[in-house]
């Protein structure tokens, strides 16, 4: 019912900024959660971001927050994640998930039944 593509990932330097996108189809964008999660290599997913099906309410992962920011057009379809003051350690594949519903958003991963394939993002010293 929803398709979800990451893109935007790159190799930066410590400090850069850096903005990742996901482009969503389906009809029901506009009434689901949003979600960002990571991933490094022999790591478990981490939580990141997360946006409630109008944009009116975010939640951020400790490590992120006062550098991320998420946000959403239900217009185009399409979440974004702003990231700035980036650091080595948010080195990982980020993934975009969707919630079930107007109600699905917030750190818990069982709140979302899509997920994209994910994006490289690499943060040199």
């Amino acid at each position: 019912q929803v398709q979800l593509v990451e893109s935007g990932g790159r190799l930066v330097q410590a400090g850069d900024s850096l903005r990742l996108s996901c482009a969503a189809s389906g009809r029901t964008f506009s009434s689901r959660g949003m979600a960002w999660f990571r991933q490094a290599p022999g790591k478990e997913r981490e939580f990141v971001a997360a946006i409630r099906w109008d944009g009116g309410a975010v939640n951020y992962g400790e490590s992120v927050k006062g550098r991320f920011t998420i946000s959403r057009s239900n217009a185009r379809n399409t979440v974004y994640l702003q990231m700035n003051s980036l650091k080595p350690e948010d080195t990982a594949v980020y993934y975009c998930a969707a919630g079930r519903g107007t109600a699905d958003w917030g750190p818990p991963e069982s709140l979302y039944d899509y997920w994209g394939q994910g994006t490289q993002v690499t943060v040199s010293s």
